[in-house]
């Protein structure tokens, strides 16, 4: 996973890579990188690494743990809400809808996953300080 988020990240220049950690400017970097076709929809890799950085914002934005899940299709990484059993799996929620032929509107998609996984949760008016 560092890896991939190495490679969202090293899209803004050396000076400016200190920006990744700033929750905007890394939706900002996502929204970019998508706007202007530097990865092709049949690159699932360089998606997913999309995958793991928009989870890194919701992360930073509902103070989400990541975790490795495994099934019968193997082991992704997925994020939970602590202290519930809400688990939402980031890494392909680019992809596919790229893969697929969509626009995708990383702010939209960032807000409505925020609005759900909190009402999920039972945190509807939930207060990040």
């Amino acid at each position: 996973m560092d890896a991939q988020r190495r490679w969202v990240r090293d899209h803004f220049t050396p000076e400016a890579r200190y920006k990744y950690e700033q929750l905007p400017e890394k939706l900002r970097l996502l929204q970019a990188i998508l706007d202007a076709g530097w990865i092709d929809p049949s690159e699932t890799n360089k998606l997913q690494c999309l995958g793991i950085t928009f989870g890194d914002a919701l992360a930073q934005e509902l103070k989400l743990e990541w975790v490795m899940v495994e099934d019968e299709h193997g082991r992704d990484p997925a994020l939970r809400y602590p202290g519930t059993t809400v688990i939402v799996f980031p890494l392909t929620m680019i992809s596919k809808r790229v893969e697929a032929g969509q626009s995708v509107s990383v702010t939209v998609m960032f807000e409505k996953l925020v609005a759900g996984i909190r009402q999920m949760a039972g945190q509807r008016d939930y207060q990040l300080q």
